[in-house]
């Protein structure tokens, strides 16, 4: 095969990084909307307060952010329930850092505003609202259409989404909206009522029927209720707001209906808490003691009668629909953007679907989003609130291309990003049913007999479907535990389920369902109708259950006849978006209780069946646009890339290099040369180790414990990467994976045998996975070698640990490999068995193969290797024959048959020192002096030499070389 030259390895490198540096210099530089320059303005402003004829001022707290250029359009950011000027502050900047003219404001009752809560009133919030536009027109960095009408868009999440509707239903001046989680219809958001006895409102995704005798969002409404009692006071400073560094410093200025109005002084005590919500300074002036807090008193006269009896009067719905956009929204008939969230068990799809309805209704243009966010979810991310402030740029001044009136709404798939689910938006022509055809709906068979459920005493212990206040926290959890926290109580719950799919489903809004209900006999029925809780299930092949968004219908059941008859009622389930996929399936349950709404608590039985075999599920076809590309992960993916593609190179290169042999190596089995690992905290575990085996030897590798022996052979092996240095065999370096590794037969990490199998197919079964041809590996002598006789039929978990350690050598001689690695073969073996093996490595080695051990038995290497290697503290402290290293210092033995005659010949031999008699041995240091010369000199003495060698034994070295204490 053709080389590749390795210049183009360096020049593809080159070409990687130069592009990583482009593409990342052109995202971190490129255009952004955060790029002007933003002043900020502070000021008080005193407005009229009240209706007609109960009207005083009241003191609302402003900040106006300017942008580099004016007159521009302006924008009107509402804060949500619970927070004030502050929560919004983001928001705002960005805004004006995009060319918009904003004014962000603490609602009355909140942060430093004065008055009371009154629920985004049409004579308090609404009313406070319009001054505040003719405020604006009297700003010069405003654009007027005009006299007294300014270029002006209003936003807002939740709260401050409703009173952006309220806002343009009632002065005509505000040329654009884009609410975001809001609602429709408080009486139906904090009391739903999903089912109906009649038809069902069609054409639209998530229409619900919005019933009366809704039941009570206890939960939900109890956080709100608490949110508001502070009022999101500006906790933690005292006296007025100084301004931030930058920041243009104003005086209070007079309201648009009194010029000369004076100018009203802040509350005394304030500072936005960190997230501009709840907070705890005393109530601004006009705020009421006791129980109610800030809320104005008919407020918190309606929540109070709510939230102790479960149903609402009806001057108390009354109440709820005036503050509601319901109020308006047939008068709205400006651009309207309506973002709404999928994981919102508090203003669900429903009241979108209801503000889209309407707001066309009346004759204007509506574009709707659904994200993947909501009070459950979290904000809008980056790409959505650019969406956001693009489509106000062309509405208010013509900036960009025009948005159109579609459709868009997000899917969570099953893979995972950064620990959260990955995100694709669908894009379609427009909302369905709002001007054109209907919705698509699919009907879904469901199956299941009917099943009597009870509502128990009390209504406890009850379902759950949703935790309010900690949903988003689980939502945030990376997606995790979103819609798994669900629970339905036996006995309490009648369950129906749909086929398993063959192909996913992608749900887009709310489907239908029919049921049929009746009491059952000896309970009397409640006078207030059965109160039912229905909920659609995704369950996966395992059984696992998720509850989409978390979300529960409840449905009030009109009183059920004494007779048994039954009452058909079509539920609108939850509004979702969800794709089932193909091995799933739907399931249907019906609960009677659920812990965050006020359910009935005398006991009632109930029979609950399908009355149609089929749930109707919406569909929404499109197109997919991709999801949200933050730039901060996009650089990282992208340099991510690119360093592994750098790597890939490396590693190509680097096998490219290694994969030709050292041709003057070629026929050495190993070289290690400048061998170093180290490891984090500053380890250093192999030092800069250097040596050398050839052929036919047996090598002993020495030392004591800690110095590194290990490491080096599973360095050896490919086991793990080293440093620094290089372990060549056969003249190839060794690598994970190298070719190389093929004729090296080891035993080092345990050989992890299977306990079921006997030995010889243990060693069969290895041998079969190296994917070598059977005949080569020589299986009859390694189970010679092991010496295991019948036993090698046996299990393996019958072996004791010398059998097992006996059949662990066997194997790494399989294929009878050119290099025999062993770390401590003699473990668990007994005397003769040592011996055996001493006789098995030597005779191994004369064919002309390596054998590499690494033993802490010193007297066995001695008598079985004919070289060392003595490693301490990693580094090398002795290498070379076994009889040089022993007789290194000079002093040998010589047994005779006249020690005293033999003694004085070798006091007599020039350079001879140390001479004495020990029993039929005499000791001698020859200080050089060659062994042979000595015997030879007592022989022709007539003394008769038994035998000659050095004094010393390799332990008294080794232990010379490391240290006792080693």
């Amino acid at each position: 095969m053709r080389r590749i030259p390795r210049s183009v390895f360096r020049w593809t490198a080159f070409a990687v990084v130069a592009a990583l540096i482009v593409i990342t210099v052109v995202l971190v530089t490129r255009p952004s909307s955060t790029g002007q320059q933003v002043r900020t303005q502070e000021k008080v402003l005193t407005l009229v307060d009240g209706p007609a004829g109960k009207r005083a001022p009241v003191a609302i707290d402003t900040t106006l952010y300017l942008p580099e250029k004016t007159p521009a359009p302006a924008v009107m950011i509402a804060h949500g329930f619970g927070g004030s000027k502050r929560s919004v502050d983001a928001d705002a900047r960005e805004f004006a850092a995009q060319g918009f003219v904003v004014l962000a404001w603490s609602a009355r009752g909140f942060g430093r505003s004065g008055g009371t809560i009154e629920l985004n009133s049409p004579d308090y919030e609404v009313e406070d609202a319009k001054q505040l536009v003719s405020w604006l027109a009297k700003r010069p960095e405003v654009r007027l259409d005009g006299p007294g009408d300014p270029r002006v868009g209003v936003t807002g999440g939740s709260y401050g989404g409703a009173l952006a509707l309220m806002l343009a239903g009632a002065d005509k001046r505000v040329d654009a909206l884009a609410p975001v989680i809001t609602y429709n219809d408080l009486s139906q958001a904090l009391l739903p009522n999903t089912g109906s006895t009649g038809a069902m409102p069609a054409g639209t995704p998530a229409a619900g029927p919005f019933g009366a005798d809704g039941v009570f969002k206890r939960a939900w409404a109890g956080i709100f209720f608490a949110s508001g009692m502070g009022g999101g006071g500006d906790a933690g400073s005292s006296g007025p707001e100084a301004p931030e560094p930058g920041t243009v410093s104003g005086s209070s200025d007079a309201a648009a209906g009194g010029d000369a109005a004076a100018p009203a002084p802040a509350p005394s005590t304030g500072g936005d808490t960190a997230g501009g919500d709840q907070g705890g300074d005393a109530p601004p002036a006009g705020a009421t003691g006791g129980p109610c807090g800030r809320f104005g008193l008919d407020v918190c006269k309606a929540y109070a009668e709510v939230a102790t009896t479960g149903v609402p009067s009806a001057e108390t719905v009354a109440l709820l629909k005036s503050v509601s956009p319901v109020s308006v929204t047939s008068k709205i008939t400006q651009p309207t953007l309506l973002v709404q969230g999928e994981q919102d068990t508090l203003f669900g799809l429903d009241q979108a679907d209801a503000n889209a309805r309407q707001i066309a209704a009346a004759g204007g243009s509506v574009k709707v989003i659904w994200y993947a966010g909501g009070h459950d979810g979290g904000r809008p991310g980056p790409q959505l609130r650019e969406e956001m402030r693009n489509w106000l740029a062309y509405q208010l001044d013509k900036r960009g291309t025009d948005p159109g009136t579609g459709f868009e709404y997000a899917v969570q798939g099953a893979l995972r990003a950064q620990g959260a689910p990955s995100v694709r938006v669908v894009r379609a022509p427009a909302y369905p049913g709002l001007t054109g055809a209907p919705v698509q709906r699919q009907a879904m068979a469901m199956s299941g007999a009917a099943q009597t459920v009870i509502n128990p005493p009390g209504a406890n212990p009850g379902s759950v479907s949703s935790l309010p206040g900690l949903s988003s926290v689980l939502a945030g959890a990376g997606g995790r535990l979103s819609g798994r926290t669900s629970i339905d109580l036996p006995g309490q719950s009648a369950i129906f389920s749909g086929p398993t799919l063959d192909e996913q489903l992608l749900i887009a809004g709310s489907a239908t369902a029919r049921l049929d209900v009746s009491a059952m006999p000896g309970l009397p029925p409640s006078k207030t109708g059965a109160v039912l809780f229905a909920k659609l299930y995704d369950v996966g092949p395992d059984g696992t259950r998720i509850l989409p968004g978390s979300a529960v219908s409840p449905v009030r059941v009109p009183p059920l006849p004494v007779n048994g008859d039954s009452v058909k009622v079509t539920v609108a389930l939850p509004g979702i978006v969800r794709p089932v996929e193909s091995g799933h399936y739907l399931s249907l349950v019906v609960t009677t209780t659920d812990q965050s709404y006020a359910t009935p608590l005398e006991p009632a039985a109930y029979r609950i069946a399908l009355a149609d075999d089929t749930i109707a599920v919406p569909v929404v076809p499109g197109t997919n646009v991709g999801g949200p590309a933050p730039v901060g992960p996009v650089i990282g993916i992208i340099v991510v890339l690119g360093i592994g593609v750098l790597l890939v190179l490396a590693v190509a290169l680097r096998r490219r290099r290694s994969g030709r042999p050292d041709p003057e190596l070629t026929d050495v089995p190993l070289v290690i040369d400048g061998l170093t690992k180290r490891y984090p905290g500053g380890l250093v575990a192999v030092d800069d180790l250097s040596f050398r085996v050839d052929r036919g030897q047996v090598l002993g590798l020495l030392g004591p414990n800690g110095a590194g022996k290990t490491t080096t052979l599973r360095m050896l092996m490919g086991l793990i990467h080293p440093t620094g240095g290089t372990i060549k065999v056969f003249g190839q370096e060794i690598r994970p994976g190298a070719p190389v590794l093929s004729r090296i037969g080891s035993f080092v990490e345990g050989a992890g045998f299977l306990p079921h199998l006997s030995g010889a197919d243990n060693l069969r079964l290895y041998w079969a996975a190296t994917g070598r041809p059977a005949e080569r590996a020589h299986v009859h002598e390694a189970l010679e070698i092991a010496g295991l006789g019948k036993a090698v039929n046996r299990k393996v978990r019958t072996y004791s640990q010398g059998m097992r350690q006996r059949l662990a050598i066997a194997q790494a001689m399989l294929g009878l490999p050119d290099l025999l690695v062993l770390d401590e073969p003699t473990n668990g073996l007994d005397p003769p068995q040592i011996h055996q093996m001493r006789s098995v490595l030597r005779a191994y080695a004369a064919t002309g193969r390596t054998v590499l051990v690494s033993s802490h038995l010193l007297a066995e290497v001695e008598q079985t290797c004919d070289h060392v290697v003595v490693m301490h503290r990693g580094r090398l402290v002795a290498a070379g024959p076994v009889d040089e290293i022993v007789s290194g210092g000079g002093e040998a033995t010589f047994r005779v048959d006249r020690p005293d005659v033999a003694a004085d010949v070798l006091r007599g031999i020039s350079g001879v020192t140390g001479v004495a008699v020990d029993g039929s041995a005499v000791h001698a240091e020859l200080d050089g002096t060659p062994r042979s010369v000595a015997i030879g000199v007592l022989v022709s003495a007539g003394v008769a030499v038994e035998q000659a060698g050095p004094r010393r034994r390799l332990e008294d070295v080794f232990l010379q070389l490391v240290g006792e204490d080693s």
